[in-house]
């Protein structure tokens, strides 16, 4: 662990995943956490309270051509994630924004009130091909931020207007919230929801991920959004060994009986900082097991904590990972479960009206 990572104390960061908060990688100064006993009166440092930026990009569809990907185009309504899970891949691109990716992804926030004005923008020009557009494919679209600035709703609202297909992957039932805009949009076909339930146990789940909703929550909205017609995914993500990979078969079986119609899987992934910050997260939590975790983690990843190679960072290899894929097929054969494929239709689109402002050729 680097100098500038001292594990922050606890009564700081309660309610937070990350146990340290490590300078950016980008940042020119490092920073540490030191006490020079000159300050009499001077007590614990105060609790991480959550602060919001405003962002105004120029535009808001992000493009990607990953072979690994079940999409090509993505909006993010935010970045950092106040739900605070400490795997989460994210992390590092908070170093872009000379933040760092341990407590101020979680804590330090950017909302883009603009993106639905953007995206119907851009969604209008006449170049524009249609392809399902994914949200919720870097931060949760449903975070607790969600419930005051509204801006995934509104990104929905175009969307829906315009007929045009987009998935959701979230870990909150605030997505139940948008049931009146989902609905119909299900029933067309133009929208797919996947709920990630990591553990089925709220504890587990509560230190896995300390601020999103807990699991019979999810549970829930599974049920609710299957009841109103809208193709629901379970997620089992990310399994992580020797923490919760024994309740792959337990999510499945449950997710099913609330009415979930597909589901898939991801490895736990440990990209740029969040190897660090994971490791010290589990040295804390799970003192008992961590080297038993680490080791597994590494025997799918070639000895190391992460290969990013194409193919193979989703799913691991080695006798570990084979096992997981196994055992993942096997309760889909016994649940009825489908191995989900984002299959949306694209022929319904229609462009939104050009700005009322711009005069028409004819």
């Amino acid at each position: 662990m680097t100098t500038d990572a001292i594990p922050i104390p606890e009564d700081a960061r309660r309610g937070r995943g990350a146990t340290v908060n490590p300078t950016g990688r980008f940042e020119p100064n490092e920073r540490s956490l030191v006490s020079d006993g000159w300050d009499p009166a001077e007590g614990p440092p105060p609790p991480c309270r959550t602060t919001v930026s405003i962002e105004h990009p120029k535009t808001v569809i992000s493009k990607n051509s990953s072979p690994d990907l079940p999409f090509d185009q993505s909006v993010n309504a935010y970045r950092g994630c106040e739900h605070g899970c400490i795997y989460c891949y994210a992390r590092p691109t908070h170093a872009y924004l000379n933040l760092s990716p341990g407590l101020d992804f979680e804590s330090r926030l950017t909302v883009k009130p603009d993106a639905a004005d953007l995206l119907k923008k851009e969604i209008s020009k006449p170049g524009y091909i249609c392809k399902p557009i994914a949200l919720g494919t870097n931060t949760d679209p449903y975070q607790p931020l969600e419930k005051e600035y509204r801006v995934t709703r509104s990104i929905i609202e175009v969307l829906g207007k315009a007929r045009h297909p987009f998935t959701i992957t979230t870990k909150s039932d605030l997505v139940l919230r948008d049931l009146d805009l989902l609905a119909p949009l299900g029933r067309k076909r133009l929208v797919s929801v996947s709920l990630s339930v990591t553990s089925l146990d709220n504890r587990l789940s509560r230190i896995m991920e300390p601020r999103a909703s807990a699991p019979h929550r999810r549970l829930r909205a599974i049920s609710e959004l299957s009841r109103a017609g809208i193709n629901t995914i379970v997620q089992v993500a990310p399994i992580v060994p020797a923490i919760n990979d024994h309740e792959i078969e337990a999510i499945l079986r449950t997710a099913k009986e609330r009415g979930a119609h597909g589901a898939l899987y991801l490895l736990l992934r440990l990209p740029g900082e969040v190897a660090d910050l994971f490791h010290a997260w589990l040295e804390e939590n799970f003192p008992d097991r961590a080297p038993k975790v680490i080791n597994l983690v590494r025997s799918m990843r070639g000895g190391k904590d992460y290969e990013s190679t194409f193919g193979t960072r989703m799913r691991g290899t080695g006798p570990y990972a084979e096992m997981i894929e196994r055992r993942f097929t096997l309760a889909l054969r016994k649940t009825g479960l489908v191995k989900s494929k984002y299959d949306l239709p694209t022929q319904h689109f229609r462009p939104p009206a050009r700005d009322e402002n711009q005069l028409s050729l004819f």
